[in-house]
């Protein structure tokens, strides 16, 4: 080989091995740029993944005990027992409710729930089980939408919370429905931990705050009335699992305990009942012969011989009682219909109040007042709704000699 040709081939092989570290560092370049792009890119999938878990879903504790995860804020619930769907709607949630059980949807010719009233669209949603916490999980996997969260009151009622989450898929909140005398802090609780999922916080306050202050405000109110002019009381034909007659009342009787006023039942004893109702004897009720009877209504929806005006008025060992003798019975809205109706109650507790201590309701007008608390709770003002069906009987006194026999 020549001079000539061994210089050329010398710098044909130095532009190839320049060529060749050139691709080889413009390779590695872009490897590497691919590499932290795709780094990145994970990270970025992991961060957002881990703000979807944080933004949209939280852990709870239910009544039961259970922790349960659960959407945050989801758009579409249905409530399972009695009472479950009135807090929902107390904490203003109604549009989230897909599907009802069946008490929801019955014709009737009367209605004592104000939730129910205030929302008649609830009669026309799907029905996913049984009234009672009898739930259907195969009603509830055709509903669409799907709920993204199951609300179950009286967990012992119908499938327990963990078979029904396995049949359905979909998470269950237990809760407490407590009342508002022993266990009004398992019913705050309650509806805390629904605003908590339903982004409803500040509502359940409110909802929380107005039952406080509304009880305080009948209490002092009556505090500093003597003892001596604290008339006696008794409620009868108060609902349990359906319509009762006159022998059945309630110790713990929230319009006499925010008053102030004495409960004949307790009198005795206050600690004889243990149960939130209790069916005393006709022979007790002699005994106790209370100034006042006051009738829950929903006797009315008994059959006609056992509701408790029939029986005041048809019994002779009622006849006796200075109560019935002197005209002192008056109706009151009904307490219990799928669970308490605590919009009723409070009102029950102002008419109470008003006609036993007027000097201390002046500022009082039971009706308005009893729209007030339904349209804080429920959103509508529904009293006359509630008192159409019971013969214009609520918050009036009721004159036995102008009942059919």
């Amino acid at each position: 080989m020549s001079n000539n040709e061994n210089h050329y081939c010398q710098q044909a092989g130095n532009k190839m091995k320049k060529t060749a570290i050139c691709l080889f560092f413009t390779a590695f370049a872009l490897y590497s740029c691919q590499a932290r792009e795709k780094k990145n890119a994970e990270a970025d999938e992991t961060a957002l993944s881990e703000n979807v878990t944080v933004a949209d879903k939280i852990t709870i504790t239910d009544s039961s005990g259970r922790k349960v995860t659960v959407p945050r804020n989801p758009k579409h619930v249905i409530c399972s027992g009695a009472g479950c769907l009135r807090y929902l709607t107390y904490l203003q949630c109604s549009d989230n409710v897909v599907a009802v059980d069946s008490i929801e949807v019955e014709s009737r010719w009367y209605e004592s729930r104000p939730y129910l009233l205030a929302n008649p669209q609830y009669k026309k949603k799907p029905v996913f089980g049984q009234f009672r916490g009898q739930d259907n999980p195969e009603l509830i996997a055709m509903l669409n939408p799907q709920p993204q969260v199951i609300f179950k009151t009286y967990a012992d009622m119908g499938y327990n919370a963990d078979d029904l989450a396995n049949r359905t898929g979909i998470p269950v909140v237990t809760l407490a429905y407590g009342d508002l005398t022993k266990k009004r802090n398992k019913m705050f609780e309650s509806l805390e931990l629904i605003g908590k999922i339903m982004g409803k916080e500040q509502r359940a306050s409110d909802v929380i705050a107005f039952f406080n202050r509304t009880i305080t405000d009948l209490n002092e109110r009556t505090a500093e009335v003597p003892i001596e002019k604290r008339p006696t009381c008794y409620v009868g034909g108060v609902a349990f699992k359906g319509a009762q007659g006159v022998k059945s009342t309630q110790p713990e009787y929230p319009p006499f305990l925010f008053t102030n006023t004495p409960n004949a039942v307790t009198l005795e004893n206050e600690n004889m009942f243990k149960n939130a109702v209790a069916v005393i004897s006709p022979e007790k009720l002699i005994t106790w012969n209370p100034d006042y009877i006051f009738i829950d209504l929903s006797t009315l929806h008994a059959d006609e011989k056992i509701n408790a005006l029939y029986q005041l008025k048809n019994k002779s060992e009622y006849r006796t009682l200075n109560a019935v003798k002197n005209g002192a019975l008056y109706g009151l809205l009904p307490y219990n219909y799928y669970a308490t109706n605590y919009g009723s109650v409070l009102a029950n507790c102002y008419y109470t109040g008003k006609l036993l201590y007027p000097d201390h309701f002046k500022d009082i007008s039971t009706r308005k007042k009893a729209n007030e608390i339904f349209e804080f709770l429920v959103g509508m003002p529904v009293f006359d709704d509630l008192a159409k069906p019971f013969n214009s009987f609520a918050f009036n006194k009721i004159n036995l000699n102008h009942l059919k026999k």
